[in-house]
């Protein structure tokens, strides 16, 4: 044991948004029961890239009695989440086959046809399921949305879905790291013509802006980024 600084989560103050935790990049944090938490003391560097990501200011530097930075098991304990966070990976479910299901932007009705059809040019659409190399990501417009947007909005389809190429995600549920280096590679490898990122209005919900914003970094592409906010009532804030 030694005295040191060391991060302080007030959880009276967090509301679990999750933001802070991409940007710890030893993996100290985790939301635990709604909160966030420092997993281990022995993982935290003090580097303190999760103090300016915290709306709620929840997140501190203290000095006290505790076990040093343990920079081995923090490497091995990086492995482990990655391991972890792949292991769910698809492998030959005939549901994640790519599909390209219509040529972004075209629309056309048989006579009799219904007037509102369906929009979605791509399968599949989850982020995780999305190989890379998917053929439907060379040249396109992407919609990166959260998984509740299309829920809460009710013309999302011909608002936003028409013609753009569509991945979702959960920037709370699911692990913030492999959809950074996901994305980083899928902009790398592909000629992205423009980003738009939709989100909802809840805290949590904004850590999507911020993995698609450090996948950038990471890719070194320079490709036309836009966000929107969705509130929860299905207006455009």
């Amino acid at each position: 044991m030694t005295k040191r600084k060391i991060v302080k989560i007030d959880e009276e103050k967090c509301t679990g948004c999750g933001l802070c935790i991409p940007n710890c990049a030893e993996g100290a944090l985790q939301i635990v029961d709604g909160k966030a938490k420092l997993v281990k003391e022995i993982y935290c560097d003090v580097l303190g890239a999760c103090l300016g990501h915290c709306p709620e200011g929840a997140i501190t530097i203290e000095e006290r009695e505790t076990k040093g930075f343990d920079e081995k098991a923090t490497n091995k304990h990086l492995e482990e989440l990655k391991k972890k966070e792949k292991k769910d990976l698809p492998c030959g479910c005939p549901g994640t086959a790519v599909k390209t299901l219509k040529t972004p932007g075209h629309r056309s009705h048989a006579q009799g046809e219904r007037e509102s059809e369906s929009e979605l040019a791509n399968w599949p659409i989850q982020l995780m399921l999305v190989p890379v190399e998917a053929p439907y990501l060379k040249d396109a417009n992407l919609l990166i949305a959260a998984d509740c947007v299309a829920f809460s909005y009710p013309d999302f389809h011909q608002d936003f879905l028409k013609g753009r190429i569509a991945l979702i995600g959960c920037p709370k549920l699911d692990a913030a790291t492999v959809y950074e280096e996901k994305l980083a590679e899928l902009f790398k490898i592909n000629s992205i013509k423009s980003i738009t990122v939709l989100h909802m209005e809840i805290p949590c919900c904004f850590g999507l802006i911020q993995i698609v914003k450090e996948a950038l970094r990471l890719s070194g592409k320079n490709i036309p980024l836009k966000e929107i906010t969705i509130g929860i009532k299905g207006e455009v804030k």
